[in-house]
């Protein structure tokens, strides 16, 4: 059963079908993600090739710099350019043109495919063939209309963080063990060397699967940290606890949400204490939706969790039952907003 699944999707969330649930054989899908939200903020409907493949082709030579391996092929005549550029080899005039001969072929047909099926609603109209360009549709530019497009880039860099640095250390990405760093707010895993990499921020690789909406009251909320909108991130079981639960891992990511400040410590915030058991309903049912949809988080959560649907329902009752035992008091939001997830 997929929890999140809304009766009648909005646009954000058919974004977001495809930064999160798209196929990731290469790294490309997120280039022309980033690069079709810089088209939107230029408000231009028609992008010719040329025009696409420089965003395109520079978003992929800086992560390269950073995490050379970028797909799950064993090499690539366009990586390899784009690899040569960023260590500034060539020109950006070759860039571009390696870019409109080998960068386009696959990624603009497959954009839009989710779980193996087209969908609904498209950002823009392929027309390579007839005027060596595409054609960007209304629904690109409704994502401006919404708040949460100013978290659209920031969940865009966490998810490709996430899979290219498991294509690095050559496992799948639902195979990446991942902490997180309650100083930094990083998520982080361990690679085959010993060496701790930081991945990402907290917020970004969360916010998607809340929708840019607190956990507790569904009110938006921001991964901008300029913002007075800014998430904090939550232990659903308070950190209080881990002294308590020595065989629990109240640090994991099971126990990570994102919260409105007015929900976290607010007047009437949640605090300490244990929230109520609708919140562990909906606790349960994010964790059991990112497992089931192959996330990269899913490794993590099956050993924080249990492998079974019935292994992460007991292992939750038994935290909310020891919880209740030493901080006694429940807790709910004195507000809610429409259900979003």
């Amino acid at each position: 059963m997929l929890y999140f699944k809304e009766k009648t999707p909005t646009i954000d969330s058919y974004w977001r079908s495809i930064v999160l649930f798209g196929r990731n054989v290469a790294s490309y899908k997120f280039a022309l993600a980033k690069t079709l939200i810089e088209i939107a903020n230029e408000e231009k409907t028609f992008i010719k090739l040329e025009e696409l493949a420089i965003p395109f082709a520079k978003h992929i030579s800086s992560h390269i710099k950073k995490v050379g391996k970028q797909g799950t092929f064993g090499s690539s005549k366009f990586l390899d350019v784009c690899a040569k550029f960023s260590r500034n080899e060539i020109s950006e005039d070759i860039l571009v043109q390696t870019t409109i001969k080998l960068g386009f072929n696959d990624v603009i047909d497959c954009f839009h495919n989710v779980n193996c099926a087209k969908l609904p609603k498209k950002f823009y109209i392929d027309e390579r063939k007839a005027k060596n360009g595409i054609t960007i549709t209304d629904n690109l530019f409704k994502l401006k209309n919404i708040f949460q497009y100013q978290n659209l880039p920031f969940e865009i860099e966490a998810r490709w963080r996430l899979v290219e640095t498991a294509w690095s250390l050559n496992i799948s990405p639902t195979l990446l063990d991942i902490g997180y760093d309650n100083d930094l707010n990083v998520l982080f895993t361990d690679s085959n060397k010993s060496k701790r990499i930081n991945i990402t921020s907290c917020r970004d690789a969360l916010n998607g699967y809340q929708k840019g909406k607190c956990f507790y009251c569904f009110s938006a909320i921001t991964v901008e940290k300029k913002s007075e909108k800014l998430s904090d991130i939550d232990h659903f079981f308070p950190f209080i606890l881990q002294p308590y639960l020595k065989k629990i891992n109240i640090n994991g990511i099971w126990n990570l949400v994102l919260a409105c400040k007015d929900c976290n410590r607010g007047i009437s915030g949640k605090f300490a204490c244990v929230p109520s058991l609708k919140y562990l309903e909906r606790l349960h049912k994010r964790n059991s939706y990112l497992i089931a949809s192959h996330h990269p988080l899913r490794e993590t959560l099956i050993k924080q969790t249990g492998l079974t649907d019935n292994n992460r329902v007991n292992t939750l009752q038994k935290v909310y039952d020891e919880a209740k035992q030493h901080l006694v008091q429940n807790w709910k939001s004195e507000k809610e907003h429409g259900v979003t997830f």
